[in-house]
């Protein structure tokens, strides 16, 4: 069986809500990862056999198959196909287990695997159309009580009895690293800086901007809860709403081979989980544990 192996993997700087990102149409955002790939590793886009690609909310700016079109905003040829997946927060993770069991099943030699999101031009839940109820009376006869993400997200702190001050001394724990790691240049390789046009003109974006390096206890107390009156949850201490694109190249090591690039990883093994859709935010837990070989 052959292994699949990634040979470069590229991303777009993140943007925050309506921040340097949200005039970037997501198909040329993700073009642009795409183009990166091309020229980062000088592979002939006539090898690329599909092109897979991530992306939740397929409506809109987003819709009608945004990994062809992307494909096509790249200037690949024109008989590049592709095909977008949804498997939500993990739809990008998918389009890599895909591209990897294409490889490996020998159905595939070269394949892009990526992911795109522009949420400041496609919200969370544009999807959903005005009157529509994606879930279904069976379901919701099963789980009446579905909620959203941040009622979910609570009722984990709940169960776990992780307090406000353990939510938000993670948070400052974690810009502080990713700062550290910025200033480090730790993201370099891995960011293809782009050109977008702001209200100062146009100008080169090439890092993220989510990034806190001033957050601290103090300032992220005097937040209000975000979801629930008497929550823990707060716009400082929650996942931030994102815009940007990553891609990476996946081939057989063979092929590596015989077209002269060097993978820098292997795929080893891959793990899925479905839990209690109330709880939905715990899903890595077991998937971890069959990752690892313990579920």
């Amino acid at each position: 069986m052959p292994t699949a192996a990634t040979v470069d993997a590229v991303r777009t700087p993140l943007g925050r809500r309506n921040g340097k990102l949200a005039g970037t149409h997501p198909v040329d955002l993700a073009a642009h990862t795409l183009r990166a790939l091309v020229e980062r590793t000088g592979i002939d886009p006539e090898l690329v056999e599909d092109v897979i690609m991530g992306c939740v909310m397929q409506v809109g700016d987003q819709g009608l198959n945004i990994a062809r079109n992307a494909a096509l905003a790249a200037g690949f040829p024109e008989n590049t196909v592709g095909t977008t997946v949804d498997r939500q927060c993990g739809s990008s993770q998918q389009a890599a287990h895909f591209a990897a069991q294409g490889v490996m099943a020998g159905a595939y030699d070269v394949v892009i695997a990526a992911g795109v999101e522009n949420m400041s031009r496609v919200p969370m839940g544009a999807s959903i159309t005005p009157g529509s109820m994606p879930f279904g009376p069976e379901m919701l006869g099963r789980y009446p009580n579905l909620v959203p993400q941040g009622i979910s997200a609570e009722l984990i702190a709940e169960k776990w009895n992780i307090s406000r001050e353990d939510n938000d001394r993670f948070s400052v724990q974690s810009h502080h690293r990713a700062a550290t790691a910025r200033s480090e240049g730790r993201f370099e390789r891995e960011i293809v800086p782009i050109e977008v046009t702001t209200d100062d003109g146009k100008l080169l974006m090439t890092e993220d901007e989510g990034i806190r390096p001033d957050s601290s206890m103090e300032t992220l107390a005097k937040l209000k809860p975000a979801f629930k009156p008497d929550g823990v949850i707060t716009a400082g201490n929650s996942s931030q709403i994102t815009d940007g694109s990553a891609a990476m190249l996946v081939m057989s090591e063979e092929k590596a081979a015989e077209i002269g690039l060097t993978p820098r990883a292997r795929f080893h093994s891959f793990a899925l989980a479905g839990v209690d859709p109330v709880m939905m935010l715990t899903g890595p837990i077991p998937r971890t544990r069959c990752w690892s070989g313990r579920g």
